[in-house]
């Protein structure tokens, strides 16, 4: 087990800044995702860790010594490609004993570890086949298997499953979590699929365009999110995000725009000033005829089995999604009104993007 920290790494190539100055510590033990969309840079920098790519500036500490320029090999990290990369022309058991082999272990060593390793990941009855006579997500445990084998101090894992149904990535995502807690290992984990990041992650890494945006735990980035990014890239449906100001009436604080007025639960008179807001919208509620709140007109609504999903049009242009449990009682061209707590509506500065403070006090941008 292995704690891994990155301070101030960057990569260039050429004119582009594919990661620029990340600071991160993955603890001994932890489950660490690297969550964004695709041309992020998560993999450059899952890559760099690995030492299969050299960074342009910034070091690479493994549980304190520095090995920014230390070959794969010598850094004690297995890696899991998306690819699988296994040895077609090999058995199960001799892919994962390969490792072993390279390092010059005994026969006797090799088979009893290759055993222990494929009774783990319930593999012992697949051991003579090739990978050919293997499904998707038994090929994928065997890519587990070779970087279990050598019992590396940490794993890195480049999307392992993306090349999986839906399916079968459910099952391995949970053969992954449920081998990570036996083991306690340190994962890290690159991923653009939120629901592994959020099922899988003790932390997560939400990054765009070559930098973070955010890190913390699963509830922290979904409940708090620091960012309009973090915001509209986090859950399904999205966050609704609409502009709007900030207004005191009365000594108490509103949101409002076209079609909304909803109250803050904050004592203040501050002058007005625009925000983005934003709901998630398994926080909004059909609210009664009289209540104050976001005013329009359902488009269409979504059977999702257990949940609906209705999409409501909010003034001239806004758009806003209702989730909840079904039969929500609404159809389409239905006029609607919603409304959602306090504490659960989220302010960004529409300027910088940025999550703005609003617990008992003015407005105001976090330092």
């Amino acid at each position: 087990m292995s704690r891994i920290q990155l301070e101030g790494l960057t990569r260039h190539f050429g004119s582009v800044t594919a990661v620029n100055d990340i600071w991160i510590d993955a603890d001994d033990g932890e489950f660490l995702v690297l969550l964004g969309p695709s041309g992020c840079g998560k993999s450059t920098l899952l890559r760099m860790m690995a030492g299969l790519l050299p960074p342009t500036g910034g070091r690479v500490l493994l549980d304190g010594r520095d090995v920014t320029h230390t070959p794969p090999q010598g850094r004690d990290l297995a890696m899991v490609f998306q690819s699988y990369a296994l040895y077609p022309h090999l058995s199960v058991a001799r892919n994962i004993g390969f490792p072993l082999r390279a390092r010059g272990r005994s026969r006797a060593q090799i088979k009893a570890r290759v055993e222990e390793v494929a009774s783990v990941l319930d593999l012992s009855g697949l051991l003579d086949r090739k990978p050919r006579q293997l499904s998707g997500g038994q090929r994928q445990r065997v890519a587990l298997g070779r970087a279990l084998v050598r019992d590396p101090g940490a794993f890195l894992m480049d999307e392992p499953l993306s090349n999986l149904d839906s399916k079968l990535r459910s099952t391995t995502r949970a053969e992954i979590s449920a081998l990570h807690r036996r083991l306690g290992a340190t994962f890290v984990y690159v991923t653009h699929d939120q629901v592994e990041a959020m099922t899988m992650a003790t932390r997560i890494v939400l990054m765009n365009e070559g930098a973070v945006e955010q890190v913390g735990t699963p509830e922290q980035v979904y409940d708090e999110p620091a960012s309009v990014f973090v915001a509209g890239f986090l859950g399904s449906p999205a966050m609704n995000l609409v502009e709007a100001g900030v207004y005191a009436a009365d000594g108490r604080l509103r949101v409002r725009s076209e079609g909304i007025d909803l109250p803050l639960g904050i004592d203040a008179d501050v002058p007005a000033r625009p925000v983005v807001l934003g709901i998630r919208p398994e926080h909004l509620v059909v609210a009664g005829e009289g209540d104050a709140g976001v005013r329009g007109v359902v488009s269409t609504v979504e059977n999702l089995g257990s949940e609906e999903v209705a999409h409501v049009r909010v003034g001239s242009e806004g758009r806003m999604s209702l989730r909840g449990p079904r039969p929500l009682g609404l159809r389409a061209g239905d006029p609607v009104r919603l409304t959602a707590p306090p504490g659960r509506l989220h302010l960004f500065d529409p300027d910088s993007g940025r999550r703005l403070a609003w617990q008992a006090a003015p407005v105001t941008a976090p330092a």
